[in-house]
């Protein structure tokens, strides 16, 4: 490849041929990882993943270890079942809705019978569970309803065998405490295990089989049979079996599934393509780059497991809350049957006491913190956003200052065409359509750059011949019989020509600002000059914008001369800028932001941007990056539209609000209807009946876990963010 020696410098991010590496063309990859890397996840091949169909078994650890969405589901539908004629028969039921069920020779055993599988069948996961706080010494979720159930469960036998003269006739609710928990259970664990779901989306998007290229034509292989070096043919509307750059041919690929983009983009030879995109309208052949467990997609798929096994403090604080109530339903048992007791009534005490621990089981806490998370996790990567660890989410709410990285983050990574100044023997348009017929058989990014502006502006591009490129220099061709040159300062001082003094004086400003300046020479004649830049993102303004709206401060680091930075920074309106920074010194000035007191989330996609990343209370890599960044960040962007960090902010901020909304519901139902339970209101004639009691902790579980649900009305693709 050429070198038009013009390259911005852009902190330490050029490679050895002085190409500045463009993000943009990168893949999306650098979620892809280095040989050696000790991956978490099996490697990502079409056939080796278990398809999603509720199977899944979502915790390894927690209230839910070793239980599948399956399992409460198929629990959940026998049980309700079973509950239909438990609480038809029921006298209490009866009496409640006036009627009177058909009596007939062991009708009576009916609920007693029925009641007690749907104890020992529907109630099993919560017993079991129970029984495991219990020898962990950490009362929770699971052995609240273990309490609640069990008590309802004797107390029914015992008033079914005509024990002790008590109307302690639970087995109706029995009967709907297990379904309804069950359901809970199940609806928690669909939605936890949406991001499992994702994860076999990802795997799903593999092909099973990819043409590989040999001598004699081309031979099926599965796609785990690939190795980086083999080349694959692409047919058109076929899916990347693996990353790979494109060796021949071009074709428009759709990349949505990795960048959230709708819009396809060309590749063309030595592009850069990702495992599971599609060629949608001309076959390619690809040499294969990385297969298996080092594409981008099985990076990605890295993410959202991690995503998953993160914990948050958020979730300790419901586990809290939990331990909370199990002592606070234990001690209200206590304290009622002692006071019902003492005031002279033991039938009335039991009776009491076992009503207050059958409601005292806050379902609605279990769901509360979990689904919100789910939710909001999974709401998060449909716009694009990988969220790799929780505790970012949480932070993103209190963030003070976004430090953006200039290049390939708020800026494209790759030159733009921007001026064009003329000696006056040709027009503008008529230079730049030289300079793009010179340059249009080379790939250089500068020479794209050229060529790209001189189509846009539909200008009609002459044919050249005898293209070749000047190493360090520039390129030649030959355009309608003249012998032209494209290149930098090197052409002019090789070829002992001197700029014009007009033409000098436009150039001197564009190198002024940073621009990098080419020359179009005719011979011995300079006819013109064409400034390139970086090019701002158009949706750089909009995320600036809109962050600033929201209180939030936008500082941008890079590792460009001063007056680039300022450039960049007057277009943008950005509140602080640290320019000519070296890779090393980023972290500092993340710490520099933090010793003034402000909480920062840092975005960026280089290597160099990786402590920077570490070090900020939220680090945010761009999705075309690099590995390290991925690695160092919470939160992976999986496009590169700055505006997502809009997304972030937004979603933190409703997803804490939805948590303490259903914290406080959930403790306060129990707060509240416990005492009533318990009949400290007994003296005023108020007294909450146990049928009472489980339809108001059912209705608790049902309002939060629709309250959580409201976050899917949350617009967080980044084009409708303001």
């Amino acid at each position: 490849m050429q070198d038009h020696s013009h390259h911005h410098h852009d902190g330490g991010r050029q490679s050895a041929g002085g190409v500045t590496d463009a993000p943009a063309a990168a893949a999306p990859a650098g979620h892809g990882h280095a040989p050696g890397h000790a991956h978490t996840a099996a490697p990502l091949q079409h056939g080796a993943h278990t398809p999603h169909d509720d199977g899944h078994t979502v915790h390894t650890s927690g209230q839910h270890a070793g239980h599948s969405t399956a399992m409460f589901k198929n629990r959940f539908w026998l049980t309700l079942a079973l509950s239909l004629p438990v609480v038809y028969f029921s006298p209490m039921v009866g009496h409640l809705l006036g009627y009177m069920a058909p009596m007939f020779p062991g009708s009576a055993w009916i609920p007693p019978v029925l009641g007690t599988v749907i104890f020992l069948y529907g109630g099993q996961p919560f017993l079991k569970g129970g029984l495991q706080e219990l020898k962990d010494r950490q009362p929770g979720m699971m052995l609240l309803i273990a309490m609640a159930i069990t008590v309802a469960f004797a107390a029914s036998w015992v008033t079914s065998l005509g024990l002790g003269g008590f109307d302690l006739d639970f087995w109706w609710e029995l009967a709907l405490l297990v379904a309804i928990m069950l359901l809970g259970h199940w609806i928690e664990m669909r939605a936890l295990g949406s991001a499992q779901g994702a994860l076999d989306a990802l795997a799903a998007l593999l092909p099973d089989d990819a043409e590989r290229v040999t001598a004699s034509g081309t031979e099926t292989v599965p796609v785990s049979g690939l190795r980086p070096g083999d080349l694959v043919l692409v047919r058109p509307g076929a899916r990347m079996p693996a990353d790979g750059t494109v060796a021949e041919g071009r074709a428009e690929f759709d990349e949505s599934m990795i960048t959230g983009e709708s819009k396809t983009v060309p590749r063309g030879p030595g592009d850069a393509v990702v495992a599971g995109t599609v060629a949608t309208d001309s076959g390619v052949r690809v040499l294969v780059t990385a297969v298996g467990d080092d594409t981008a997609l099985a990076g990605i798929q890295r993410l959202v497991a991690e995503a998953q096994a993160s914990s948050s403090r958020a979730q300790a604080l419901a586990d809290r809350a939990a331990a909370f109530l199990f002592y606070f339903a234990a001690g209200a048992g206590v304290l009622t049957f002692i006071a019902w007791t003492l005031l002279g009534s033991v039938p009335e005490a039991v009776t009491r006491t076992v009503t207050v621990l059958v409601i005292a089981c806050p379902h609605a806490l279990g769901l509360a913190i979990p689904l919100v998370i789910a939710i909001s996790t999974e709401q998060a990567a449909r716009a694009g956003v990988l969220i790799k660890n929780r505790m970012a989410l949480e932070r993103m709410r209190t963030i003070d200052v976004v430090l953006f990285d200039k290049t390939g983050t708020l800026t494209r990574g790759e030159p733009e065409l921007r001026d064009i100044a003329t000696t006056g023997t040709l027009d503008a348009d008529g230079l730049l359509s030289v300079a793009a017929a010179v340059e249009s058989d080379s790939e250089h990014p500068a020479a794209r750059a050229i060529v790209r502006a001189a189509r846009s502006r539909g200008l009609t591009v002459p044919a050249a011949s005898g293209f070749s490129a000047l190493a360090g220099r520039g390129v030649q061709a030959t355009v309608d019989g003249r012998p032209l040159h494209v290149g930098g300062p090197a052409l002019l001082r090789e070829l002992g020509v001197v700029e014009p003094s007009g033409l000098a004086e436009a150039t001197r400003s564009w190198r002024e600002r940073g621009a990098s300046v080419l020359h179009v020479l005719d011979g011995g004649r300079v006819l013109g000059a064409v400034s390139l830049e970086d090019a701002v993102r158009p949706e750089s303004r909009q995320a600036v914008a809109a962050l600033r709206n929201r209180g939030v401060k936008v500082a941008m680091i890079t590792g460009d001369a001063r007056q680039v930075a300022q450039a960049v920074s007057a277009d943008l309106k950005i509140d602080e800028v640290f320019a000519e920074v070296l890779p090393a010194d980023k972290d500092k000035k993340v710490a520099e932001l933090q010793g003034r007191g402000l909480k920062v989330a840092m975005v960026g996609d280089g290597v160099n941007d990786s402590p920077a990343l570490a070090r900020a209370e939220v680090g945010i890599a761009i999705g075309a990056g690099t590995d390290v960044a991925m690695e160092s960040a919470g939160v992976v962007l999986a496009g590169n539209d700055p505006r997502a960090v809009l997304s972030m902010v937004d979603l933190s901020r409703a997803s804490y609000r939805k948590m303490w909304q259903n914290l406080v519901w959930a403790t306060g139902y129990n707060v509240l209807s416990v005492p009533l339970a318990a009949g400290v209101l007994a003296f005023a004639g108020v007294v909450l009946s146990p049928a009472a009691g489980a339809v108001l902790m059912s209705a608790s579980t049902i309002v939060v876990a629709l309250n959580a649900q409201l976050l899917r009305r949350l617009k967080l693709n980044p084009v409708d963010v303001r």
